[in-house]
């Protein structure tokens, strides 16, 4: 073997074992005095590197290592998410990477996935045969231009398709090998960032919804010529974008859009569990939500959704809807909504304060999606406490400063009596000589079973009733004793066998539903069990 091909098998993040290389293997591969003498068992590699993270001063720091030693050691890197994933989901995904996607030009090292441009759209699929894998099953593509509550950033916004595919691995034991990260730069109308000199983005406004939509068009039928029957997972887009491409392309192709989707089907999860609880159907409830755009719009769908499972019509599901947004509540005589909100504006006086509308509407159940911090004020809390025993309220927003309010917050303002689940992880409240563990309603319970399922099933399509199936494999897992915490979400640290067995439920709907391409096994459990990446090195 040649000195270059010595260096290569190093430098290869899928083949490199690092120190844990045997001495026979360093004879094999020409690497006898290139690894210092000593021979680490993986276990030991996993022992050093959680050293190290220790010694960084913050989760930032321990995310930017990380994503080194991916590109440096694959499984390494996994073996480490996969030994503790509820601490290192934090650190490799929400929070931490808000901070990484707005340092994301300051921090860049080396490339991760695929960048592409609108300049390339006569071309994307030669584009696209550059990348080395040619078994990729998915893409997650993301435009930046509307990244968690820090608006459009472009090509900032590249960590989260990463954070999310990795998630995929970590969480429920997709191989990695077929994960396809991808940045589509349309431009950004983040003027400051244009104007960054290390910005690393096309410095242009994006086009108009009709070019977005010729580009992803050409974008859509490249990745189905190169990669035949790939699932896109489009993430991240801007609010009217996301809505309209997901429409578009959902009876065409096999796509899903997490933020409307996932959010919702992570937030009916939420739902489930706590309409449990207080022992209450989902049809009984009034839903106020704050934030009209595509996350709640995608919630407020899938309840419906729900609620027609559960034998209402269409239009009266509807109406145990109510929507408000920073022009106050959503009522018929707007001129400013757009047709997926008009379905859900009610004949009703305009209201333009969320506590106002608290009193008018009392609801049961209060949503956040405003990205507004501190939008749900002690009056909204208790205004709403005032007219419901146990209030079911969910501030989603992310990150952590967007958040409509604390779960401390919350619990204090209803004297503990409030279910909460959150779009972070806040800490345990102790009220009362009591100990309460607030839900995080993370996305991360949902997609990365939906994609263990539709890896294994390789459907023809993904529906909302697909995430509808997700969402009550994850709240049935949810223990009689976490629930008398008011946990609405299973535990974190057995995130693996949570997801394969929301994944095997997700599975089973979609060969009910007639859906899967491959043949029904007897035992689906066990033969998804068969294709979960197990994170160690081979001989």
């Amino acid at each position: 073997m040649d000195s270059a091909s010595q260096f290569a098998v190093l430098n290869d993040p899928l083949s490199n074992q690092g120190t844990a290389f045997t001495e026979e293997q360093r004879y094999s591969f020409g690497l006898e005095g290139l690894l210092p003498s000593g021979v680490d068992t993986l276990e030991r590699q996993i022992e050093r590197v959680l050293g190290q993270l220790d010694a960084k001063p913050n989760d930032l720091e321990r995310y930017v290592y990380l994503q080194d030693l991916v590109e440096r050691n694959q499984t390494l890197f996994y073996a480490t998410l996969m030994s503790d994933p509820a601490r290192f989901i934090p650190i490799v995904y929400d929070p931490t990477i808000a901070d990484a996607c707005l340092g994301y030009g300051h921090l860049f090292r080396r490339p991760q996935g695929m960048y592409l441009n609108k300049r390339m759209k006569n071309h994307f699929a030669t584009v696209l045969k550059n990348w080395p894998n040619k078994d990729v099953r998915f893409i997650c593509v993301t435009s930046g231009g509307r990244i968690l509550g820090l608006g459009d950033i472009g090509v900032n916004g590249a960590p989260i398709p990463i954070g999310k595919l990795q998630l995929y691995t970590a969480c429920a034991g997709v191989p990695p090998e077929v994960l396809l990260p991808i940045h589509l730069d349309i431009g950004t109308s983040n003027a400051a960032l244009r104007a960054d000199p290390l910005y690393l983005g096309l410095r242009e406004a994006p086009p108009t919804p009709d070019e977005v939509d010729s580009i992803v068009d050409a974008f859509m039928e490249a990745a189905n010529e190169v990669f035949p029957g790939v699932c896109v997972h489009f993430e991240d887009w801007k609010g009217s974008d996301a809505i309209r491409l997901l429409h578009r392309y959902q009876d065409k192709y096999l796509v899903y859009n997490d933020d409307i989707q996932g959010t919702a089907s992570v937030a009916l999860a939420g739902l489930i569990t706590a309409l449990q609880i207080k022992k209450e159907p989902l049809s009984d409830q009034r839903i106020l939500f704050a934030g009209a755009g595509s996350a709640g719009i995608g919630i407020a769908n899938m309840m419906v959704e729900a609620m027609v499972q559960q034998g209402l019509g269409e239009a009266e599901a509807r109406t145990k809807i109510t929507m408000f947004d920073e022009n106050g509540l959503l009522v018929s005589s707007r001129k400013d909504l757009s047709d997926s909100q008009k379905v859900y504006a009610r004949q009703d006086k305009p209201i333009r304060r969320l506590e106002e509308a608290v009193k008018h509407v009392k609801p049961t159940i209060l949503i956040g999606v405003s990205t507004v911090g501190g939008l749900f004020t002690e009056g909204v809390v208790k205004a709403m406490y005032g007219k419901c025993d146990r209030p079911i309220i969910f501030p989603l927003s992310n990150p952590t400063d967007h958040a409509e309010a604390t779960a401390e917050q919350i619990y204090k303002w209803t004297n503990g009596a409030a279910l909460v689940a959150a779009g972070v992880q806040f800490d345990d409240v102790m009220l009362n000589a009591k100990k309460f563990h607030p839900g995080q309603a993370n996305n991360f319970y949902i997609f990365p079973a939906v994609g263990m399922a539709v890896y294994a099933t390789r459907p023809k399509r993904i529906t909302d009733a697909t995430f509808i199936a997700a969402a009550h494999g994850s709240a049935d897992q949810v223990s009689q004793s976490d629930r008398k915490h008011g946990m609405l979400f299973p535990r974190q640290d057995s995130i693996l066998e949570t997801e394969i067995t929301t994944a095997a439920r997700v599975a089973e709907f979609i060969f009910d539903q007639g859906d899967a391409t491959v043949e029904r096994p007897e035992d689906i459990r066990g033969w998804i069990e068969s294709m979960v990446y197990n994170p160690k090195y081979g001989a």
